[in-house]
């Protein structure tokens, strides 16, 4: 065995024992006063992170990891030191294959724990949360022995638990072609429709239950599973960009559509109408929603699996991606006791994800939060969450006048589609409630003249409105493969409108590609923002039916970075790259011409 692990500096001492470990808890030093001994942090930025995870009930090291401060690894290190517990680095520390046979593969995926050796009668296993206890005491009782505790990251062991344990793909392949080669003429719609859930030895239920698996595995945000002529493509949405994962024979169509009906909860006999429905499944450990839609197409009904992990709306507001001026501008607005605050951008652009991690934020006892939602995709302790139904009237207007009468202090409405829904929202901010929404436009000047034309009188639009902010997401270069870029492209250059001086000196960056991102070079994403504040010139404007364009003149006039300037804000900060803003946001020609009367 290589041995690269990192001793913990604290010596430990007798007290307290629990699951093998001695600890003193009186005299344990804390985690922050670690990290600030270290030169990691500041006393500063650990007195706002205290303030940050007292709002938000965090833990502080996911806090500080969350705004940014450190990295998971500093606080994994501090841990160690802070419990005295030995600090393993799986990314230089190879684990005989004969050690991960000392517990069963249901126990390390469930609790993402590794065993490491055994000596006189005690497992020696690394774990992620010296906290946990309940799950220390549940596996010194499932396995009969004395345990001995080492620390690593979570992500590192979950890592290392997908590259060396799962075979996911590779038994995911081979189950097609299982498939392909004999496809057994027993197996049709009615099997399956009697099939219990928890029977998993049918061959289509194993391959649709390794599909999910997979996705999840890979960080996929949805799946699609589309029927064609001669085949049903399945691909899945990694970082907002759909990769093609696999072919499935087309004669399994029927059954693999009515499968995933049934999961779903679905009227498997209706073929001819859209529906929706809700997946709830455990994948390595963990519970996951995935909300279901079919839609009837030409080669037949196209199903699509929104993938719903709660901890990806609980990021916190300093790890979506604005830099130091827009954040500090973006609590000042979620602060403010009234008025409307505006998220606009396309499907998919992370509006909802801004939006819950503000209520986050806002959430204490003393204030209190109601939402209208269509559909409630994940639920909050605390938050008051209604469910949009129409088909028995429940409709956002009925919502909305209702939740009025229940005394909220902030509203959150899930999108604001049309006049009826625009003008309860504007009254209910004219009313002395801070309200939250959605609307689909591409920036933030343009969402005034949307809801103008939705038939909202402009005063009323001037007057309730405190800020608008337009949203995208791009994806990350993957910190594990991060190379300069030797010469960019001119296209390029010239799509985001970069000045000859813009460049100078500065650093430009891509993702070389590699095992941890599946060689794309991105690994996860962050947004790039619009923030417009309204101010007298604008309201100004609103009230007079300004064209877009002036407003949107005035609005950088105030000091508005546009999407575009705070995509190349990140490229320049080596965190996206060129290409990928230039996907999302680029100089239109309005602007250009802008930029020229400068």
């Amino acid at each position: 065995m290589i041995n690269t692990t990192y001793k913990a500096s604290q010596d430990r001492k007798p007290g307290k024992s629990w699951s093998g470990l001695t600890v003193m808890a009186r005299k344990r030093k804390k985690l922050g006063d670690i990290l600030v001994s270290w030169g990691a942090i500041s006393q500063k930025d650990l007195d706002k992170a205290v303030e940050h995870s007292q709002n938000t009930h965090h833990r502080l090291g996911q806090t500080l990891t969350e705004l940014g401060l450190v990295d998971e690894e500093q606080v994994t290190k501090a841990m160690a030191a802070q419990f005295g517990l030995e600090y393993v680095d799986l990314d230089h520390h190879v684990i005989e294959p004969t050690a991960l046979e000392l517990m069963p593969d249901e126990l390390i995926r469930r609790h993402l724990v590794l065993p490491m050796s055994k000596e006189n009668g005690r497992l020696k296993i690394i774990i992620h949360d010296p906290l946990d206890l309940d799950t220390m005491d549940l596996l010194r009782f499932r396995l009969n022995t004395e345990l001995e505790c080492a620390l690593a990251s979570r992500s590192k062991i979950k890592r290392y638990i997908d590259t060396f344990m799962d075979k996911i793909g590779a038994s995911l392949d081979a189950t097609v072609g299982e498939l392909q080669s004999s496809i057994d003429a027993s197996i049709d719609v009615e099997s399956i429709a009697k099939s219990r859930p928890e029977d998993e030895s049918a061959p289509v239920i194993k391959l649709i239950n390794k599909i999910i698996d997979e996705a999840v595995k890979l960080r996929a945000s949805d799946i699609h599973v589309e029927p064609m002529s001669d085949r049903v493509r399945v691909r899945y949405r990694i970082d907002g960009v759909c990769i093609q994962r696999d072919n499935v024979p087309k004669q399994l169509q029927p059954v693999v559509m009515t499968r995933f009906k049934i999961m779903a909860g679905m009227d498997i006999a209706e073929k001819r109408l859209p529906q929706d429905g809700r997946i709830k499944k455990n994948v390595s450990g963990v519970d996951i929603d995935f909300r279901v839609s079919a839609l009837p197409a030409y080669h037949g009904e196209s199903m699509v699996l929104r993938i719903l992990r709660p901890e990806s709306v609980r990021v916190g507001i300093q790890a979506l991606g604005f830099n130091h001026d827009d954040y500090e501008r973006f609590l000042k607005i979620i602060k403010r006791p009234n008025g409307i605050f505006l998220v606009t951008g396309p499907t998919g652009s992370g509006k909802t994800t801004t939006l819950y991690s503000a209520l986050q934020d806002l959430n204490r006892p003393d204030k209190k939060i109601i939402t209208a939602e269509d559909p409630v995709e994940y639920n909050f302790t605390g938050i008051n969450q209604c469910q949009v139904r129409t088909d028995i009237g429940l409709t956002f207007p009925s919502i909305l006048r209702s939740m009025l009468r229940q005394a909220p202090n902030i509203i959150l409405v899930g999108e604001i589609r049309d006049q009826e829904v625009a003008d309860i929202a504007i009254q209910a901010a004219l009313t002395g409630h801070l309200v939250f929404s959605t609307l689909h436009t591409n920036d933030a000047p343009s969402a005034i003249t949307r809801l103008i034309d939705m038939g909202v009188k402009p005063f009323l639009v001037a007057s309730s409105i405190q800020a608008i902010m337009a949203q995208r997401l791009v994806r990350v270069i993957c910190k594990e493969c991060k190379t300069e870029v030797d010469k960019i492209d001119p296209k390029f250059i010239r799509l985001l409108n970069f000045k000859p001086g813009d460049l100078a000196g500065k650093k430009i960056y891509r993702g070389a590609g590699c095992k941890r991102c599946q060689n794309s070079g991105y690994h996860g994403r962050l947004g790039i923002f619009e923030m417009m504040l309204m101010n007298s010139e604008i309201r100004e404007l609103a009230f007079q039916r300004a064209p877009t364009n002036e407003v949107r003149k005035a609005a950088i006039a105030s000091g508005m970075r546009t999407l575009l300037e705070d995509g190349k804000l990140k490229i320049l900060q080596g965190i996206t790259t060129i290409e990928e803003v230039a996907r999302h946001a680029q100089a239109s020609t309005t602007m250009l011409d802008f930029d020229a009367e400068e």
